[in-house]
């Protein structure tokens, strides 16, 4: 009986974590996102007015998304959850290109999954 109740309690704990795990398919969707980031040659990352380069953008943005936690199950959730806008200041956030020219990280991010996307078709 003891077994069975230990059980039970155990299948209580970790039945929430299985129903709200990201899947692997959204989950490269997602890592595609964050390297397409990191492989950017010359670029700045803008957050708040102050320039980052691509590693510490990157690792700003996994942190955001460990914090979000399973609850953001979708690359399109990482976007708008994470990579559009500062939280604290709602401030878009930026990408200057090695080229010059300046683009939002959402119109970057939905482009580059759209390519992601579309490679895997």
């Amino acid at each position: 009986m003891m077994r069975i109740l230990l059980m039970a309690m155990a299948a209580m704990l970790f039945w929430p974590a299985a129903l709200s795990a990201r899947d692997t398919r959204e989950q490269q969707r997602i890592d595609y996102l964050l390297q397409s980031l990191t492989s950017l040659k010359g670029a700045v990352f803008i957050r708040n007015g102050t320039e980052y380069d691509a590693a510490k953008a990157r690792a700003h943005l996994e942190s955001k998304l460990a914090y979000g936690g399973e609850g953001v199950k979708t690359a399109e959730q990482f976007i708008t959850y994470c990579a559009t806008q500062s939280s604290m200041s709602h401030k878009p956030y930026q990408i200057r290109l090695s080229d010059g020219r300046t683009v939002t990280s959402a119109t970057f991010f939905i482009g580059k999954l759209k390519e992601y996307d579309e490679r895997a078709h």
